[in-house]
């Protein structure tokens, strides 16, 4: 009997399982949005939703309570940004929208390069004047511009060489080049939850960066992102240049944590109550890397017997994003 009873409970669990991770294309079982290294750009109460997906450029999903995304929205057939309109022939991956002035900006990797495009709306289209990359040495991904309370822009990126490795630069005002010889390496791979593969191309990737009184917080994910064990760790400095302290509770988004493969690359956004929350990417299944999922997290700064803030995940928040196929963009 015992026997029976455990073939019949892993047939549900396996049923279970079918069913949350459903082919992509059965869109009656399978709702779920998948885009990789996502980001939600919050603006005058509509949240914007970004991440690799295409060589075509950048699809775009809203919505108004987060739990109701219509069908892609960008203003050319879907896209916020589209391939010829600004810089990039292929590989469009990790976009970072964020608003100056009247102005909106898109910061992407394109053709293991890194542009910056602008738009008159969240929506698109985003464009350049002269379809170029931002200057730099070797390959560049995963861009994150971050504003300091002082006004001055950074570039925090990833350079291809001997791994992927985050590196941070001074950004002119105008957001058209970073500023010459103002380089400065963060981190890499150097602990054994960031290399569980013991690979000789160890991986850091995907920082996104805040400030909590007075104290920077660079957020980064850690393996080859088809690893299993793909996850979320932090650092801290006092500057925005670093030296960068690595968070001894490393990593704080982790299958071990959420029971599922290829947790990481997200950014974290603040929704309409106030509430901080990290959107990323999970592996397809426990089986399967791709199309990846995309999932919202709560996230907040708690503080330590001495005073410091360290993030901490809600768990029990982890959901998917899923598509309204109701709903009109």
């Amino acid at each position: 009997m015992k026997s029976l009873f455990a073939f019949f409970l892993s047939l549900s669990i396996f049923s279970i399982q079918q069913k949350v991770f459903a082919n992509p294309a059965d869109k009656v079982l399978n709702d779920t949005i998948y885009l990789a290294d996502p980001t939600i750009f919050v603006d005058k109460g509509v949240y914007y939703l970004y991440g690799t997906s295409s060589d075509k450029g950048f699809l775009v999903y809203t919505s108004t309570d987060l739990k109701n995304w219509g069908k892609a929205a960008g203003k050319n057939n879907g896209f916020a940004l589209k391939k010829g309109d600004a810089f990039g022939s292929k590989g469009f991956w990790a976009p970072q929208v964020f608003k100056r002035g009247n102005k909106y900006y898109m910061a992407y990797t394109a053709d293991e390069e890194i542009a910056i495009a602008h738009s008159n709306s969240p929506l698109g289209p985003f464009l350049q004047g002269e379809l170029k990359a931002i200057s730099g040495t070797g390959k560049q991904i995963d861009p994150f511009v971050f504003t300091d309370s002082d006004g001055k822009n950074y570039l925090y990126h990833v350079k291809l060489d001997k791994g992927n490795r985050i590196f941070v630069a001074e950004l002119k005002d105008d957001f058209s080049d970073v500023i010459p010889n103002t380089t400065k390496a963060c981190l890499s791979g150097t602990e054994a939850w960031e290399n569980t593969a013991k690979t000789d191309w160890p991986v850091t990737e995907g920082p996104t960066v805040l400030k909590k009184d007075n104290l920077y917080y660079l957020f980064y994910s850690a393996n080859d992102f088809r690893n299993p064990d793909y996850a979320v760790g932090y650092a801290t400095s006092k500057s925005p240049l670093g030296p960068w302290i690595k968070y001894a509770g490393n990593p704080i988004i982790s299958r071990k944590l959420l029971k599922i493969n290829g947790t990481g690359h997200g950014d974290f956004f603040t929704d309409k109550n106030g509430q901080m929350q990290y959107v990323f990417h999970t592996h397809y299944s426990n089986q399967k890397v791709s199309p990846r999922a995309t999932m919202v997290i709560k996230a907040s700064f708690v503080k330590d017997k001495n005073g410091i803030n360290q993030m901490q995940v809600d768990p029990k928040s982890f959901r998917f994003l899923k598509e309204n196929l109701d709903r009109t963009p």
